[in-house]
């Protein structure tokens, strides 16, 4: 914090230190994105010059500080638009990210009491473990509130979901899965560096799993990716592990809701595929991002082009009003879900008692409110002879496309230690009918017109709405059920690229998506 603005600016003691100054010069030449990846790389060694670098009680990094919480006091405006007082903290050891953002319930007179905790010993660390205890003192002695949303974590070469912590050697255990329930509430499941629910390797049988997928190594491409750090980088393996590590500890430390975020640095929310600014200046609309690489490591062969960056995501959230204090405590509940990048409006209410025509009710919340609970609640201890009911509810974007089905992801453990998944179609567009073997509906089709980048409402249907009770229901084995909804297939931002500009894409560009969301779980837990 503070950096940047002494590094532009050619500060004195910027400037006095050689790579400062080599980094100065880089900028003022036009290679500031050269500068920046290696700024990155020399930030996950813990390499960079400790003259040049801020640190708590240094006037640059006080000053960064303070001017984050006056912009957020100055556009925060109740009832109309929020402004959350917060920061990142940057954990990139080795550069494996493992980022989460940190966000204040509370206003400026609290929050100005503390100053971010740095990854920068000896006054901080890049453990999460510190973070941790850095928000319980800031909670017991600002009398304020805060939580952590964990980064999507599929750079982070399989350390963001651990079962043996990366930074001990050790076994997770109880202490951790204790802390990390409490202050990590939140989950970023999908984002411009790729889609984090799931991935092809893990889950074999779903044909929605290849969607957006950045797997090729870290943050700064350092180190490739290997097939078993996969299990421990996304949000359906963690949710299982989560069980599991539950049924040992006492505690699911991964029961996490579902969020999704642009991480661009550019200052705009433009993620919809048609109006997409990129994540960082360098791949604004032009006509070469289509073709230029994002990243490119020589020594590993780490590479990662521009086409990859994904125009996602959003975070909703369902909150009685639009302050701080209700989409805090919104958070905080886990009553959310992500998106991709669409703005369609997504219910998931789990229970005993929905009945069939609670679908034919033109106030689904109302109904699920009175007999369930929603998104990232907890149902426990079912009563003899009934099973899991779920009542969903989706509206398609007003200006988006429409939906093709309603899906829901269980996963559960069974009483050896094994743990599952499944994925059922709940409610879908149109006539068509369920395999008979496989139980999946088949492929809504698609209107895509990519050389010209449009598409036609044709196909799909504008809401979905159903209640499902889970055929395979045991009592006594711990699970969890989320909602997953799928449009039909639209133009990527690649196509309208294409199109805008007149380049020819490379091979291998993704040029279509099913844009989606998912929403946060509600879990099942049987009696101890």
């Amino acid at each position: 914090m503070g950096f940047f603005p002494l590094l532009f600016k050619g500060d004195p003691a910027i400037m006095a230190d050689p790579q400062g100054r080599r980094w100065n010069e880089m900028i003022r030449t036009g290679k500031g994105a050269e500068a920046a990846i290696e700024i990155i790389q020399n930030f996950g060694k813990g390499t960079i010059s400790k003259a040049i670098l801020p640190v708590p009680g240094t006037a640059a990094y006080r000053g960064a500080w303070d001017e984050t919480i006056k912009a957020a006091e100055a556009f925060n405006d109740p009832g109309r638009f929020t402004a959350f007082i917060g920061f990142e903290w940057t954990s990139n050891t080795g550069g494996n990210n493992l980022h989460r953002n940190v966000i204040f319930r509370d206003e400026g007179d609290k929050a100005s009491r503390v100053e971010p905790f740095t990854t920068i010993p000896p006054l901080g660390t890049d453990n999460p473990r510190g973070l941790w205890q850095w928000m319980e003192a800031y909670e017991k002695n600002a009398g304020g509130r805060v939580l952590a949303i964990a980064h999507n974590g599929n750079l982070s070469n399989g350390r963001m979901f651990p079962l043996i912590e990366s930074f001990t050697g050790k076994p997770v255990d109880g202490e951790y899965a204790r802390q990390r329930d409490k202050w990590e509430r939140l989950y970023e499941a999908t984002q411009t560096k790729g889609d984090g629910e799931t991935h092809p390797f893990l889950s074999p049988n779903d044909e929605f799993a290849r969607f957006e997928r950045w797997d090729k190594g870290n943050l700064d491409g350092t180190v490739a990716k290997a097939k078993e750090m996969l299990e421990f980088e996304y949000a359906r393996a963690a949710l299982k592990s989560g069980l599991k590590l539950e049924r040992e500890l006492g505690t699911n430390p991964y029961k996490f809701g579902m969020i999704g975020s642009s991480d661009a640095h550019t200052g705009l929310a433009a993620m919809e595929e048609e109006n997409f600014f990129g994540k960082t200046a360098p791949q604004e609309p032009s006509p070469h991002r289509m073709t230029a690489a994002f990243m490119a490591n020589e020594k590993t062969g780490v590479k990662v082009m521009d086409w990859e960056v994904s125009s996602s995501g959003y975070a909703a959230v369902w909150a009685a009003e639009n302050t701080r204090a209700a989409l805090w405590d919104a958070m905080q509940r886990k009553e959310t879900y992500a998106t991709t990048g669409t703005r369609m409006v997504v219910r998931f209410f789990g229970g005993w008692a929905f009945e069939p025509q609670d679908a034919h009710n033109r106030l689904p919340a109302q109904i699920g409110y009175t007999k369930g609970v929603p998104m990232g609640g907890d149902l426990a201890d079912a009563p003899t002879g009934k099973v899991p009911t779920f009542l969903v509810a989706a509206l398609k974007d007003p200006i988006g496309a429409n939906l093709d089905r309603y899906q829901i992801v269980k996963g559960w453990l069974d009483k050896d230690g094994r743990l599952h998944e499944k994925v059922y179609d709940v409610a879908w567009s149109g006539a068509r009918k369920p395999d008979p073997k496989t139980g999946k509906v088949p492929a809504v089709g698609s209107t895509v017109d990519v050389a010209e980048a449009t598409w036609t409402n044709t196909i799909g249907a504008p809401e979905l709405i159903a209640v499902w009770k889970d055929p395979e229901f045991d009592a006594s084995q711990p699970a969890f059920y989320y909602g997953r909804v799928i449009e039909i297939p639209t133009p990527r931002w690649t196509a309208y690229d294409a199109k805008r500009f007149g380049v020819k894409p490379l091979p291998g560009t993704a040029m279509t998506i099913t844009e989606r969301a998912y929403t946060s779980p509600i879990w099942y837990t049987p009696k101890r």
